[in-house]
């Protein structure tokens, strides 16, 4: 089997994409797209801007105007990537408690969502990238030669979130970080443009008893 140019990574929070994703495109010489990170952005400059989340169609502009770009960390971070919201730098910003319990409200805009689709899908048109998110490889990149959808239990998942919080120095609560994932959860397999679901090629992993190699070691033996 050729390697695929093209991975899709998809699956709830928490479920491992960007450690994956990162790993797997690192192993293979590709570029990593979390377009996660990209609608986290867009959160976090909605929130600076008061604009109110119910506010569709001003949301809708606001994508339409803004220039989200990826760039390689400086140092270590602890970020897998930095994201550059009109050429400002807002990894750390966009990563924040305020915009994590606001990205679902913002992600559900089908007019947000038309304007980074189209823009995540010039960032495949070369073809050797993993791109990880909730849709794509039902709606962004459905010709994907790979596809892969991670999923954990709900518990699991909050259970790492809240590890990496707490080794980024953040004071937060397990339960609360549960509760929230359920809320996302719920938003993002219902919401009316691209809900979050497996597309019917997808190969699924459950991650829930591995750690990020052996689910590297999972996906790498799908290209053979």
């Amino acid at each position: 089997m050729l390697k695929p140019s093209i991975i899709a990574i998809d699956g709830p929070v928490a479920a491992g994409k960007t450690t994956i994703g990162t790993l797997l495109a690192e192993g293979l010489g590709y570029s990593f797209v979390d377009t996660g990170v990209m609608y986290r952005a867009l959160t976090w400059k909605a929130l600076k801007l008061n604009i109110p989340f119910e506010n569709e169609e001003e949301l809708s502009r606001l994508a339409s105007s803004t220039e989200i770009k990826f760039a390689p960390t400086a140092g270590d971070s602890g970020w897998h990537q930095s994201v550059l919201v009109d050429g400002q730098d807002v990894t750390s910003e966009a990563h924040s408690l305020e915009v994590e319990a606001a990205v679902s409200l913002v992600s559900k805009v089908a007019g947000v969502r038309r304007v980074l689709v189209e823009q995540q899908r010039r960032l495949a048109q070369n073809g050797r990238i993993v791109m990880a998110g909730r849709d794509i490889g039902t709606t962004v990149l459905p010709h994907a030669e790979l596809k892969v959808y991670l999923e954990a239990s709900v518990e699991e998942r909050a259970k790492r979130r809240h590890l990496e919080m707490v080794e980024r120095g953040e004071a937060v609560d397990y339960h609360a970080i549960l509760t929230d994932l359920i809320r996302r959860d719920e938003i993002d397999s219902k919401r009316s443009i691209s809900p979050l679901e497996a597309a019917s090629d997808a190969k699924i992993i459950n991650t829930d008893d591995l750690n990020p190699d052996q689910v590297l070691s999972r996906i790498l033996s799908l290209m053979h």
